[in-house]
């Protein structure tokens, strides 16, 4: 690809846009947005915009300390203006004095490369809690790194300002920016020695629509019905609110009516002994349900002391993942119905005349409507005690509860989505306009993004919507093709014995699809995730291995290796399936050694084994005497799967499959 030289003047369609939002802004004193001030990097190599607003009419000076003279520009009746400025020499520090009726100096810039860090929760998570956390921080004195982070904020329609600053790079300032967007721009700076800006916005267990245009949005027909209900909310907020939640309440009836009926599993005397067993608390992802999303009871049978007997009691379950309604002995004692609710702490008191001295059963009906889901705090939060009582007297509900699954969502109609006023981060277009648009036409390199854990139940469609996303920031920027680097999911949840289905391969399928769209780059990390957390803490591999590509593509090191290797072509002969690669850095190698994992290989029954594998060369040879016509091969399909294919550079292979048969979420929208 070679070094990228951006320009930064933006499209005029992306100027004109931006600066008609603020037609209702009152001017007076010059004004600029919130992304120029002290302390900024301006991208080098090419033109920056700067802008603001004043007086219409008024004459604005802008003088610079890296040229001599001035640079004069006039607002229009709306008070906006716009000027390009050439980028000085990388380095610094330099000045920028902007005169009017009143004066404005910038102190402290630098010029050298900007990079946007967005995504969802694994780009926000802060250095301080990652690993080794505290050292890093201690550690983190780059006065020639400079962060920003984008205040969160959900809007209608694209913001021209946003809320934040930047500020040096210290103890004192890192512990809570994007670790991945530090660990990447630290190895940049190290690399290249020039000072680096780092723009932080993103937002946990949000999805790739949320940050994608209303004009790209409106072109995909899946979303054409939500992007028409933020219309009809903006019209008539009151009767949208009031419709929504009249749809989402016949929508969970819906769901339990074709469930389990509450009042059998909820009564003491239930037999539930062909129910299954899970641990609790667990994301049931991780406790046998894998990427489930639906409605699943749960049963618990506890002893409760003679002395506890019509004594008012305070059952606690901690946070449910979404929503629930809790039953004990056949009596509702309480409910979290409400969307948004997955991380409140459950807490209900049971009325004395509920409680029975000996046998009593708990019943906790839970529906996940995406992501993640089930009873998941942590042990010490699920217990019963009487009210008012310390800890110590409670009896612990942690442990094997009994469960059903009562319905599966894959076989109703979707979930209504609220309107995109109320605060749901969610809602489409709702974080491109409050987080990314108010920052463009700044200039910049590009972008890094990790996102996709929420998307991963809708994995056919990411395979259009996030190189649209991609292709809608680049249009928004003026830019043809900006380079634009993601993160491929981590390995994650339970591992399986056999080889089957996955979402979350499915999710990691449509990322490795995107490097398709010219400019793009991938880092896999299918070897540095947790099968408990969603979050790994290892996020300084994730930025380097996220550097290691912009350090060959984008700043033309030739001698880096940037990727491990993606799969390329196969070749059946003789009962054998032969798989060649890209990136294979030095050599195909084993990682520590022994006999490679992760393939599986199927014929035409479509009925995956595992499989024998190894290197030959440039090749992987893989075959099983179980399958004696392969035709399709597939390493590292799971959600957390068992795989150590390498290169020499210590680089890990991406998880691929030869078939293009359908998966689990091919009907999914």
């Amino acid at each position: 690809m070679g070094r990228q030289r951006t320009n930064c003047l933006g499209s005029a369609r992306t100027v004109f846009v931006l600066m008609s939002l603020l037609g209702g802004l009152s001017a007076a004193d010059i004004r600029l947005p919130a992304i120029i001030g002290d302390n900024m990097v301006l991208q080098r190599g090419g033109k920056v915009p700067i802008w603001g607003w004043a007086d219409p009419g008024e004459e604005i000076r802008v003088q610079v300390s890296w040229r001599s003279g001035e640079r004069r520009v006039t607002p229009g009746q709306d008070g906006k203006w716009m000027l390009s400025l050439d980028s000085p020499k990388a380095g610094g520090p330099y000045e920028m004095t902007l005169t009017g009726k009143n004066t404005i100096a910038l102190k402290n810039i630098l010029c050298g490369e900007v990079w946007v860090c967005s995504g969802q929760s694994n780009m926000e998570w802060p250095v301080a809690a990652s690993a080794s956390g505290g050292q890093e921080t201690a550690a983190a004195d780059f006065p020639k790194i400079r962060l920003f982070t984008v205040q969160k904020k959900i809007a209608e329609t694209p913001q021209a300002d946003c809320a934040g600053q930047w500020s040096s790079c210290s103890p004192q300032t890192v512990g809570g920016f994007s670790a991945v967007g530090y660990f990447f721009g630290r190895y940049l700076h190290k690399e290249l020695d020039v000072p680096v800006g780092l723009i932080n916005t993103s937002w946990g267990g949000t999805v790739a629509e949320a940050w994608t245009s209303r004009e790209t949005l409106a072109k995909m027909p899946e979303f054409k019905a939500l992007i028409d209900g933020i219309a009809e909310a903006r019209a008539n907020p009151d009767a949208s609110m009031r419709k929504y939640q009249q749809e989402f309440v016949q929508w969970q009836k819906k769901i339990e009516a074709t469930g389990t009926q509450g009042a059998g599993c909820t009564a003491l005397d239930f037999d539930d002994s062909a129910w299954q067993e899970m641990e609790l608390p667990v994301l049931w992802e991780e406790g046998g349900l894998g990427n489930f999303d639906g409605l699943v009871w749960f049963r618990k049978t506890i002893e409760v002391p003679d002395s506890w007997a019509d004594m008012e009691l305070m059952l606690e379950l901690g946070p449910i993942d979404d929503m629930d309604t809790t039953w004990v002995n056949g009596v509702r004692i309480g409910a979290h119905t409400e969307p948004g609710q997955w991380q409140a702490v459950r807490q209900y008191k049971v009325g004395g005349d509920i409680i029975k001295a000996g046998r009593n059963v708990i019943a906790v009906q839970v529906l996940d409507t995406g992501g993640g889901g089930g009873i998941c705090g942590q042990p010490a939060q699920m217990k019963i005690k009487p009210a008012g009582a310390a800890d110590d007297v409670a009896v612990s509900l942690a442990g094997k509860w009994r469960y059903k699954i009562a319905q599966d969502l894959a076989s109703i109609p979707p979930q209504p989505q609220p309107p995109a006023w109320v605060n749901n981060p969610n809602a489409p277009t709702a974080l491109y306009n409050g987080m990314i648009a108010p920052l463009i036409p700044f200039a910049i390199r590009g972008a890094i993004w990790y996102q996709g854990e929420s998307n991963a139940d809708r994995a056919y469609q990411y395979r259009r919507l996030f190189p649209d996303m991609i292709t809608d920031w680049r249009q928004s920027w003026g830019v043809r093709s900006f380079p634009f680097l993601f993160v491929q999911l981590a390995n994650f949840m339970t591992q399986k014995p056999e080889p089957g289905d996955s979402a979350w391969a499915e999710l990691r399928e449509a990322q490795l699809m995107t490097l398709s769209l010219k400019d793009t780059g991938m880092a896999t990390i299918i070897d540095i995730g947790e099968a408990g957390d969603i979050h790994p803490k290892n996020k300084q591999d994730v930025g380097k291995r996220l550097a290691l590509w912009v350090l060959a593509k984008t700043y033309g090191r030739k001698d880096v290796v940037c990727s491990g290797p993606l799969y390329e072509s196969m070749k059946v002969r003789d009962g054998k399936v032969l798989l060649r690669f890209d990136h294979i850095g030095g050599g195909l190698v084993v990682k520590g050694g022994g006999p490679l994992k992760g393939f599986a290989i199927a014929g035409v029954d479509r009925k995956f084994v595992w499989a024998e594998a190894v290197i030959e060369g440039k090749t992987v040879v893989v075959s099983s005497d179980k399958v004696p016509e392969p035709v399709a091969v597939r390493y590292a399909w799971a959600d957390n799967p068992v795989c150590n294919l390498y290169n020499a550079a210590g680089l890990p292979a991406s998880p691929f499959r030869t078939d293009d048969w359908p998966g689990v979420t091919a009907d999914r929208k």
